[in-house]
């Protein structure tokens, strides 16, 4: 299991964070999942994050945390 992934299930499973943490977290979660789910071509866009976030998640996003989960993935793998 990735570093990512051993953070956001520590997020989603525990009080280890604080809130702000934890949403940032499971947003990232959903960035990632977006990314994967993505179409060759076609980039996950903050729309596809706030989806899988709350389907996933059942955590409610704003947009601009979505784009904020999107650009930290981005820079994390390039």
């Amino acid at each position: 299991m990735s570093g990512i992934w051993r953070q956001v299930l520590a997020a989603y499973t525990t009080d280890q964070h604080d809130e702000r943490d934890r949403e940032q977290l499971l947003a990232l979660g959903a960035a990632e999942l977006a990314h994967a789910r993505s179409r060759e071509g076609s980039p996950a866009t903050a729309e596809d994050v706030q989806h899988i976030a709350l389907q996933e998640f059942g955590l409610l996003i704003g947009i601009t945390q979505a784009r904020t989960a999107l650009r930290e993935r981005r820079t994390r793998h390039g």
